[in-house]
């Protein structure tokens, strides 16, 4: 059952969901589109975050009723897909590559970071396998294109983009939650603290010495690009 209680979610065949209108073929127009409500739930996802997304509330913000959305998106999960994709088509698929695979992959890697960040339910939404719809698809064309240079199969090609979606994924979710936490300077002087406590104590050697060392920006762009530069600079296409 969906969690807000509406019938049994009998999950949707793909080819059902992105290969055919939500329009019905006869009859009186209907009040509503898929595309209605999926914009409707994504801004109620970015206003209040994903656990706010329910039936009940994105009925309420197209002034629907609830089992009226049924017909659109039988379940959450469906909800989730359209939404994922939905937003997906915020992000560019056009842009010239430059034949430097490494360096086109970086890029695709930014414009998915800032593209969380404008949306920060999408790491959690991501999290769970998704079925891609067609803004999806045109990206990870865009992605495949860009792997080309390589000359790895196709296997790999999808497995690289993967674990790209799933770095950035990751590295956003933490950048919220470090965001989150440092609005508590309390909490974080505290935590420092504490940390210059345990490497003074002599059992901590690696540590100690790893607190020692210079500093490195910390702004969350260098960062993440320090990061993303590790990845990719380190794989391995032979």
């Amino acid at each position: 059952m969906p969690r807000d209680g509406g019938p049994p979610a009998p999950g949707t065949d793909p080819q059902q969901l992105w290969l055919t209108s939500d329009q019905p073929r006869r009859g009186r127009k209907p009040a509503y589109s898929r595309e209605a409500i999926t914009a409707a739930a994504v801004a109620l996802a970015d206003a209040e975050g994903l656990e706010a997304v329910t039936m009940r509330k994105v009925a309420a913000q197209v002034g629907a009723g609830v089992m009226s959305l049924y017909s659109y998106a039988p379940d959450k999960d469906t909800l989730l897909n359209l939404m994922v994709d939905h937003v997906g088509g915020e992000l560019p698929t056009t842009d010239a590559l430059t034949g430097d695979w490494r360096a086109d992959l970086k890029a695709i890697a930014h414009l998915q970071r800032a593209h969380m960040l404008r949306h920060p339910w999408l790491p959690a939404a991501l999290s769970t396998r998704r079925t891609p719809g067609p803004n999806t698809l045109a990206f990870l064309e865009h992605a495949l294109a860009a792997l080309r240079p390589t000359g790895l199969d196709g296997a790999a090609k999808l497995e690289i983009f993967a674990q790209l979606t799933a770095f950035v994924a990751g590295h956003v979710a933490h950048e919220i939650a470090q965001a989150a936490a440092a609005q508590s300077p309390d909490r974080s002087a505290a935590e420092a603290r504490y940390l210059a406590t345990v490497a003074a104590d002599g059992h901590h050697p690696e540590l100690a010495e790893a607190l020692s060392a210079p500093g490195r920006p910390l702004t969350p762009e260098a960062t993440f690009t320090r990061f993303l530069n590790r990845l990719i600079d380190g794989l391995d296409t032979g």
